[in-house]
């Protein structure tokens, strides 16, 4: 096996492989430093270190065929006269307090477009956790810093996040569907950071996307007084539908004939239902 595999394929530079096995299991390849480097601090990068043994670690990297591949490096402990701590020093091919490599990282998100979690676990070898944790990081760093002066359409919206009625308040780009803001609690006053955000990056917002709330519609009126409101679809169907239930049963209340309530109670159905879906062949029974 020669040293140019690991520094093209597997992202590995700067290491010479001491030793290969291969079994029917997985390949493991035992490398080692090239050069005696001066040792640094991975926290604080001081070279005022001293050296405290070694400490072997094993990496998952990308896969030669279906079968897995381990990397294996004794990597040196150093005792930092600066920070006053003992720690391993920094390994440019994987992240800190992580049991595979950046390649095999970046191979985990070009699968990611095209195949589910589990699908990729299993073609890799390792759990469903470890690939949902190397997309959420991807995720973490794409999303870190948003523009906001190319947003054009938003939407407005509040989910419960735990039980006792704790509400985030969440604001999605309609172009990207990127949460572009999240807010603690519920209503306009949520949102008072989101509106001075928006100003100071200038964007122009054409329109907002909410539910029907008197303090949403308030919000938006007072501080995105050119932006058009869009009720969503789903908030007038609900609210159509209440209302026709209501109504359903105060007419039901005000009838005397049993017949004609009997006929009203098995219509339920029947009004909620789209026109294009009705067949007068078939009935469903009110509930």
């Amino acid at each position: 096996m020669k040293n140019s595999l690991l520094l093209k394929d597997f992202g590995i530079k700067g290491f010479k492989l001491i030793k290969a096995e291969f079994s029917d299991k997985e390949n493991v390849f035992h490398i080692d430093y090239r050069a005696n480097k001066k040792q640094r601090c991975s926290v604080c990068h001081s070279s005022d270190v001293r050296p405290r043994g070694k400490v072997t670690r094993q990496f998952k990297t990308v896969p030669i065929g279906k079968k897995p591949v381990i990397v294996s490096l004794d990597i040196p402990r150093v005792a930092c006269m600066e920070c006053q701590y003992l720690r391993q020093v920094k390994i440019p091919f994987a992240k800190e307090r992580r049991s595979y490599t950046k390649s095999f990282e970046r191979l985990v998100i070009d699968l990611s477009s095209c195949m589910t979690i589990q699908d990729i676990a299993h073609y890799l070898n390792v759990s469903w956790d470890t690939i949902k944790e190397i997309q959420k990081e991807n995720l973490r760093k794409q999303f870190k810093k948003i523009e906001l002066k190319d947003l054009k359409t938003i939407a407005i919206d509040e989910i419960a996040i735990k039980k006792g009625h704790r509400y985030l308040t969440i604001v999605l780009d309609l172009k990207s569907g990127a949460v572009v803001f999240v807010g603690d609690g519920k209503g306009a006053n949520a949102l008072e950071p989101f509106w001075k955000k928006l100003k100071r990056a200038n964007a122009k917002i054409e329109a907002v996307a909410i539910d029907m709330s008197p303090a949403y519609i308030a919000a938006v009126k007072d501080n995105l007084r050119d932006a058009e409101l869009v009720f969503d679809h789903f908030h007038v169907i609900k609210l159509f539908n209440e209302k026709l239930s209501a109504f359903r049963r105060d007419y039901h209340r005000e009838l005397t004939d049993k017949m004609q309530k009997k006929v009203l109670k098995g219509a339920r159905w029947l009004l909620l239902k789209n026109s294009e879906n009705l067949d007068v062949k078939k009935t469903r029974k009110s509930v």
